[in-house]
């Protein structure tokens, strides 16, 4: 049943707000979390910024394992994630564009559509989180 769980731990390591944080799937590589001055120093990643370095990560590994399950040739992948804050309390994502760049000699912007859309139907599970709470604009690009 533990496979079925994620754990980190976080830890305050100064006298302001800058943590690290450790998965216990990988202790060894601990990435800090800190907010702007003058409340942190801004020496690590703020909280939203880590969400969508979550989402991208997720959607990103979710599209590239489908894109190979369909048998195409990935030689280059990237993901860029924007996220329009809130301007009033509470302050959270109100639309998050995502886009998709993927360099293949094999793949049509279809098939890379086709791929996205199965990963926030199923497979990506930050993407099921934020379903319905948070607009997402996905965008495509394939380049030979």
């Amino acid at each position: 049943m533990s496979g079925l769980n994620e754990e980190v731990t976080i830890r305050l390591i100064n006298d302001k707000v800058r943590f690290t944080g450790v998965s216990e799937a990988n202790p060894d590589h601990p990435l800090s979390i800190d907010y702007v001055p003058p409340l942190g120093d801004g020496m690590g990643f703020r909280g939203l910024e880590l969400f969508l370095l979550s989402f991208g990560g997720c959607s990103a590994t979710a599209v590239v394992a489908l894109l190979r399950k369909m048998g195409k040739t990935i030689s280059g992948f990237e993901v860029r994630a924007k996220g329009i804050r809130s301007e009033k309390p509470p302050i959270k994502f109100e639309k998050i564009f995502i886009e998709f760049i993927l360099k293949s000699g094999d793949t049509k912007e279809t098939d890379l559509q086709k791929a996205v859309q199965l990963a926030e139907q199923s497979v990506c599970p930050v993407w099921q989180m934020i379903k319905n709470n948070v607009e997402v604009i996905p965008e495509y690009k394939v380049i030979d």
